[in-house]
């Protein structure tokens, strides 16, 4: 579980073409002021540590946001941040050092490949792109590395892109970045498809290169195709949040704290503008969907890949409607397939192709009508302790069903 502040809400510096928050900012959504005593009440009420968040979170007065984080570390012994990176100055970067904040920073590539992070105009957003990567290397240079989000898309991530983007990854890794997130784009309307949106085939021929670099990258991990092959391998407690069955109504893996402290959920899942109040009862309505429904309809019935998938993240499903699978199917589908032939290969059985993953799929199925939820690893160590206990007919209840982690870096884009 991660627990997102959002003192100013989606209030942001720029104007990513493509961001997922839009349709709150176009609703006109977007907070001015907050309550430092009321946002530090929720974080305790949700059990911490938190991550401040955006929007931008780094548009918050530095006094503001020295005592956040000096109440922080004293609370929890750490912090945790999400930005652009386009605002960080001598006084953020004493901050993170002093009160032992994890960075995370949002940029998709190295100059006019980060266009699609719009600051107004071409001159603005390309000097904001050099204060963003100024600021990657001085946090390297500083000794505390920041972790990078890069969404894929038009502007980044087809042909000669590609290449410039494999070399600036490697140029990271020198620098001592260890850990990135690949997102694919989440298309929140008509026009940011049109616009930025890949076709299946680029998707996966990008993600596939992206593949084939880490393989050759020694220290910089693109943590999607370890969580795959954990996935695969049953071996998925840590792997993101995408991966969990998240209810869109409360998400499990964001417990969003707002300016004055009312609970929201991630922003991934808000396709209508305006931050809902958080279920107080989660449910797997959608997986239980997804498990019946065929293909051809939305569903994901008869994909061996289920297990692993779960139809992937509600904020990215068909037609924005959170009942139907990712509309990125074709591509996670894609890569599942070349990750299990590289297993075969090497003599390992996935359980997308071991005769035990009918079990763990009843298991599951079990516990989502049951309203609970855990890992594939869960499922198999209660599946083993049932085959070596004597006891006979032990609930399914006793299976572990704590919150699906975000892993090394958060998840969202700032």
């Amino acid at each position: 579980m991660s627990v997102e502040l959002r003192p100013l809400g989606v209030a942001c510096n720029i104007q990513c073409q493509y961001c997922y928050q839009n349709p709150q900012r176009d609703a006109g959504n977007v907070p001015r002021s907050y309550d430092l005593d009321a946002m530090k009440a929720a974080v305790e009420r949700e059990g911490g540590p938190f991550t401040l968040f955006g929007g931008e979170a780094l548009l918050v007065p530095e006094a503001d946001l020295e005592d956040l984080l000096a109440w922080g570390l004293e609370r929890y012994g750490s912090n945790s941040i999400q930005t652009n990176g386009v605002l960080i100055n001598d006084a953020h970067a004493r901050m993170f050092r002093q009160y032992k904040v994890d960075v995370g920073i949002s940029i998709d590539g190295p100059g006019e490949l980060n266009d699609a992070r719009w600051a107004g105009t071409l001159e603005r957003t390309r000097e904001a792109t050099a204060k963003a990567e100024a600021a990657i290397e001085r946090l390297c240079g500083e000794g505390t590395p920041p972790s990078l989000i890069i969404t894929l898309h038009r502007g980044n991530a087809t042909g000669a892109a590609l290449p410039t983007m494999h070399d600036w990854l490697r140029r990271l890794q020198a620098m001592g970045i260890r850990n990135a997130r690949l997102h694919a784009l989440e298309v929140e309307s008509d026009d940011v498809g049109a616009a930025y949106a890949l076709t299946p085939e680029e998707n996966m021929a990008a993600f596939t290169s992206f593949a084939r670099l880490e393989a050759d990258l020694t220290t910089l991990r693109l943590d999607v195709f370890d969580d795959m092959r954990n996935l695969l391998r049953g071996t998925d407690d840590q792997t993101t949040c995408v991966w969990n069955a998240c209810d869109p109504y409360t998400t499990r893996a964001v417990r969003g704290v707002e300016g004055y402290g009312q609970a929201s959920n991630c922003g991934r899942t808000n396709k209508d503008g305006i931050d809902f109040v958080k279920a107080p009862v989660e449910g797997f309505e959608r997986y239980l969907a997804l498990y019946a429904t065929p293909q051809e309809h939305g569903g994901c019935s008869g994909c061996r890949f289920f297990l692993m998938c779960k139809g992937q993240c509600p904020g990215t499903a068909i037609d924005g409607d959170w009942r139907n699978r990712t509309e990125h199917c074709d591509l996670w589908k894609g890569l599942f397939r070349g990750l299990e032939e590289q297993l075969l290969d090497a003599g390992e059985v996935p359980l997308s192709a071991s005769p035990e993953r009918a079990d763990v799929e009843a298991a599951f199925l079990e516990l989502w009508a049951a309203g609970q939820t855990t890992s594939i690893a869960g499922v198999k160590r209660w599946m083993a302790e049932q085959h070596e206990s004597t006891a006979v007919g032990a609930p399914l209840g006793d299976v572990e069903h704590g919150d699906a982690p975000h892993g090394d870096v958060p998840h969202g884009d700032a």
